[in-house]
């Protein structure tokens, strides 16, 4: 699924902004796939070495890691 709107790519490597209304593995999360928005805001499925489970998340709470 190509969309022009969504910022990150599938395989890229982001952080997950830290949130006190989730609980969340510390570290990198590869995009794992795009995923249709939300109303105004791109999804995406990303996933971490440290846990064995994807998450879906809004792009708004990703950040490109360093």
């Amino acid at each position: 699924m190509a969309d022009r709107s969504h910022k990150f790519k599938v395989g890229q490597s982001v952080d997950l902004i830290p949130s006190t209304f989730r609980s969340a593995a510390r570290g990198h999360y590869e995009i794992v796939s795009l995923r249709p928005a939300d109303g105004q805001t791109p999804q995406y499925r990303i996933k971490s070495r440290s846990e064995s489970h994807e998450r879906v998340v809004a792009e708004s709470d990703l950040v490109l890691s360093e």
